[in-house]
């Protein structure tokens, strides 16, 4: 099956990319590995959830966040790429989740994206992963997230 078979299976919808805000690319190939840009929780260029988790948020809507930064991810890799059949693995995910000081759920946060992944990929979803505390992100998103994929 593929993997866009697999995102119909599913139920998902890739969102378009999301231009850069910024000067720099949303995807970067090096050798057969893609880098993709930090992605926040967007819908058509705007942000759908913003605060700090454990004080405006939920772990749920922190994942359900978590959710759209990697769909964001996976749009940028298809453009990049061409085409998600050409993944081999999903290599390493980084999420920044913008909480108050107290909050230790971090990881429960990321795992909207972690669980996306292995999803849509399987076994090949699988990765490594870090998911880091932060005080403020841009537009005041409640995460980011930005991955890194091995290429066919």
């Amino acid at each position: 099956m593929s993997i866009e078979e697999r995102l119909q299976e599913l139920g998902i919808v890739l969102p378009k990319a999301n231009p850069p805000a910024a000067v720099y690319c949303p995807g970067i190939q090096v050798g057969n590995l893609m880098f993709t840009a930090g992605q926040t929780p967007k819908i058509d260029g705007k942000l759908q959830y913003t605060g700090k988790l454990g004080q405006d948020l939920t772990v749920a809507e922190g994942q359900a966040a978590a959710r759209l930064c990697i769909l964001s991810c996976l749009a940028i890799l298809k453009d990049t790429a061409g085409s998600l059949d050409r993944v081999e693995r999903i290599v390493k995910l980084t999420g920044f989740v913008n909480a108050i000081p107290s909050f230790t759920q971090h990881s429960q946060v990321i795992d909207g994206a972690s669980q996306l992944l292995y999803d849509i990929f399987g076994s090949a979803g699988s990765h490594a992963r870090s998911a880091v505390g932060c005080v403020s992100l841009p537009g005041n998103a409640c995460c980011e997230i930005e991955m890194v994929a091995a290429l066919k």
